[in-house]
């Protein structure tokens, strides 16, 4: 264990065969008027000291959700499809844990590939604005590298939390710097970007790599990013986090060892394209040292979009809307919705293609449905995750629904998760019309969940695959986790 660590993260200057530019590259500072240079200088120079009492809350309820959804959806058959590419492709290298699979291990960078599949199986992973899903594509990379360190170095729940934070910032940092990334995608899937990023930020925060190292790791992680939208509503969505997770990963161990990398490539350079290759209204502002008076991490600005059940974070607007029509109607249905009642349903949603499918196919094309959300919370009041179920999907009372469903987008609702509503009209057969709406969803950043509703989330997630004891133990050492000397107790559980 502790030899192949060596391996990994030894002196750049130790490496045999390293060209002698590509160390004197990495020892060379970057330029102190750079943006690259700057983003490389708060990895290396951020504290914990630097993290509120507000990031390190906000951010500890992150990873207990991240590790919910991620130890739910070791039981989806997109994460038994990657483990099991991973074991029989690869060589076995008995280091990382993967969630919920008792003695299984992998080495760092698949079980950073499986786990950050396993968060986004279900599309049931936390949110933020401008529009990305952070977690998965940090933690399971930060939880892979806990257990390639020694028995007797591993990092303290305060430096995990460090890294954790320095990667949220990141991909929040590189967002901002573009307009276009506020709204629902369109060409590239955000987490397959600035995810990567993240990973890289936060697996060269927790190596303690210097600042040059870290700017290297970004380069690196920026030619190792991108996954087009096509292939949302897909098996093929999750590996976009899996990827995030592991290439972040491997940016930040190539780093390590000396590999160069653009120390412009987050820089506006005429004629070059760097990051702006992924948005082309990208406008970079170098990032301030946390030392600097002034600097407040984004976390403390914005709080984490945490979901109630697993869907696309654009169902939850139409889903609540339907759900209060629910109410109205099984008032005067006897405690039911009956299709055959129902003449028209409206939906006014905003425009984006991929998540307008009037009859979804599969589970990940309904978890990308404005129509099928609605339908479902129509006809049971809620939406859940037995709502993706392959009998749920077929119910001839939601395909009958299905076929009245029209969609309109108004002008005032526009594609973007901080400005859109969800809007639901049914008109019954004798001409009744019953309106639903609703402007911020619960777990929406505006609107987040109570400690008391995450932990009930977790325990529902936890414990289709953990015994209760361990899912109260991980809840305690998530909460612990800034005051452990080392992450072990959060390491041991995770199987």
């Amino acid at each position: 264990m502790i030899s192949k660590l060596q391996k990994t993260i030894r002196p750049v200057c130790a490496i045999r065969s390293v060209h002698k530019s590509a160390v004197e590259v990495v020892e060379r500072p970057a330029p102190e008027d750079t943006v690259t240079g700057s983003f490389g200088r708060f990895i290396s120079e951020v504290q914990p000291q630097h993290l509120s009492s507000v990031v390190l809350h906000r951010s500890k309820r992150m990873v207990l959700d991240s590790i919910g959804v991620g130890l739910l959806g070791s039981t989806t058959n997109v994460f038994e499809l990657a483990l099991q590419h991973c074991q029989h492709v690869y060589a076995p290298d008995d280091i990382s844990s993967v969630y919920g699979r008792r003695g299984t291990r992998l080495s760092p960078t698949l079980a950073a590939f499986v786990n950050g599949v396993a968060a986004h199986s279900m599309d049931f992973d936390d949110t933020w604005h401008p529009a990305t899903h952070p977690s998965g594509a940090v933690l399971p990379a930060l939880l892979a590298i806990g257990d390639m360190m020694p028995a007797n170095g591993k990092p303290s729940g305060l430096d995990l939390l460090l890294a954790f934070n320095v990667g949220i910032e990141i991909q929040g940092r590189l967002m901002r710097f573009s307009n276009a990334a506020r709204n629902i995608p369109k060409r590239f899937h955000p987490p397959s970007v600035v995810g990567t990023m993240g990973s890289a930020a936060a697996c060269a925060r927790l190596l303690s790599l210097d600042h040059s190292q870290c700017s290297h790791a970004l380069a690196i992680a920026a030619s190792l990013s991108g996954a087009p939208m096509a292939n949302a509503a897909t098996q093929s969505k999750p590996l976009h986090i899996g990827n995030a997770s592991r290439l972040g990963l491997e940016a930040a161990l190539l780093a390590s060892r000396g590999l160069e990398a653009s120390p412009l490539v987050l820089d506006a350079v005429a004629g070059v394209a760097g990051f702006s290759a992924f948005y082309e209204d990208y406008v970079p502002q170098p990032l301030k040292s946390p030392k600097d008076e002034g600097h407040v991490f984004l976390l403390e600005e914005q709080d984490m979009g945490f979901k109630r059940f697993p869907a696309h974070l654009g169902m939850h607007w139409v889903a609540d809307a339907a759900a209060s029509v629910h109410k109205l109607l099984v008032g005067i249905e006897s405690g039911t919705v009956s299709p055959a009642q129902v003449q028209d349903i409206l939906l006014r949603v905003p425009h984006s293609k991929y998540i307008n499918r009037p009859f979804p196919e599969s589970e990940h094309q309904a978890r990308h449905s404005f129509q099928f959300n609605a339908c479902s919370a129509l006809l049971d009041g809620e939406v859940t995750v037995q709502s993706f179920s392959p009998a749920a999907l077929r119910r001839p009372d939601l395909l009958a629904l299905l076929s009245r469903v029209r969609v309109e987008h108004p002008q005032d609702n526009p594609a973007n998760f901080d400005r859109m509503y969800g809007e639901v009209q049914v008109t019954l057969v004798g001409g009744d019309m019953f309106r639903g709406r609703c402007d911020t969803f619960y777990g929406h950043w505006r609107n987040p969940l109570t400690n008391e509703s995450l932990r009930k989330k977790f325990r529902n997630n936890a414990g289709a695959v953990l015994p209760p004891e361990k899912v109260e133990g991980l809840i305690g050492a998530v909460e612990e986790l800034d005051r452990v000397g080392d992450c072990t107790p959060l390491l041991s559980q995770l199987q």
